[in-house]
């Protein structure tokens, strides 16, 4: 009896002959990553948003208009880069704003690199409304002191926001400042932001400031060691925050009534640690401020409050 053997197929190759069309590659890219079990919060929540961004943003077309070219023909080159891109997301598990480069926080893009984390800060929320009810004169606020700047997202926007003020923008790394000083430029901000390498208030001015406002490294021991890979790939210096996360957080509370003005306010954002945040300071009635995360995500303490 002839015996009949059923060999497997060949594996399959993925080439850009699979492909012709940005759709193709949307529904390849959203698949990918979903099988590779990726974790997203770094600009973008899913697969689809994050797929979208990588291709549109390799193609070096506008980043908000995906429907009108889902359908046209891609260049063979176009496919090799839109593949590449791909496989580096899902298998580096590198966050899509270190691929390309930039990030996006509240309509504002910032370059960005593995210097600096990428900006996620929802201060920057409460910086659009100017503070408001806590800030009842926006013009008059003349001096802000920002620490931890990391690429200097916030002080740009403070800037926007308080156009009579000038920023001190503080970071003990010399990494991140420099990151910062190329996003200071490119918003041609010299003059009204100054960049200080220290840390936290060690080589800051001696000055009165009307507002400190912080995104410190926060996130407890136990919660670090937790991190998704994504996460990890940012510096360990901006997101550690010690034990309990509040390790930054008792020194910049520390030094903060010395430096605001006698009607000034700090403002600090703690992301997940309520709890050890309360438990730092309990003789302090910490005021939490609401963003699209919630009540917890950041408190405020004023000058009087401080004394």
């Amino acid at each position: 009896m002839k015996e009949f053997f059923i060999h497997p197929p060949p594996p399959f190759q993925m080439t850009s002959n699979n492909f012709s069309t940005l759709r193709d590659l949307l529904r390849y890219a959203v698949t990918r990553f979903n099988t590779a079990k990726l974790v997203f919060g770094h600009g973008s929540s899913n697969a689809f948003d994050e797929a979208a961004y990588l291709l549109l943003h390799t193609l070096k077309l506008p980043i908000d208009k995906l429907d009108p070219f889902l359908d046209a023909r891609l260049l063979p080159e176009e496919i090799d880069a839109l593949l590449n891109v791909i496989e580096q997301r899902a298998t580096q598990r590198v966050p899509a704003a270190y691929i390309t480069g930039e990030a996006w926080l509240d309509g504002y893009r910032f370059y960005v690199d593995q210097r600096v984390i990428v900006p996620r800060s929802f201060i920057s929320e409460l910086i659009r409304e100017q503070f408001s009810p806590w800030v009842g004169d926006p013009d008059s606020v003349s001096n802000i002191l920002e620490l931890c700047t990391g690429s200097g997202c916030l002080p740009i926007m403070l800037a926007d926001a308080f156009q009579n003020a000038h920023i001190d923008a503080v970071d003990v790394s010399a990494d991140a400042l420099a990151v910062a000083k190329r996003n200071v430029e490119e918003y041609e901000l010299q003059d009204r932001i100054t960049l200080i390498e220290s840390d936290l208030y060690a080589n800051v001015p001696k000055k009165k400031y009307d507002l400190i406002v912080t995104n410190p490294p926060y996130v407890n021991a136990q919660s670090m060691d937790k991190l998704p890979e994504e996460y990890q790939r940012e510096p360990r210096i901006a997101l550690a925050g010690g034990s309990d996360g509040m390790d930054l957080v008792r020194k910049i509370v520390a030094g903060a009534a010395e430096r605001l003005t006698e009607h000034g306010i700090l403002m600090v954002e703690i992301g997940n640690e309520r709890i050890h945040a309360e438990a730092a300071f309990p003789n302090l009635e910490l005021t939490w401020l609401s963003t699209s995360a919630g009540d917890d995500m950041v408190f405020l303490l004023t000058a009087d409050q401080l004394k």
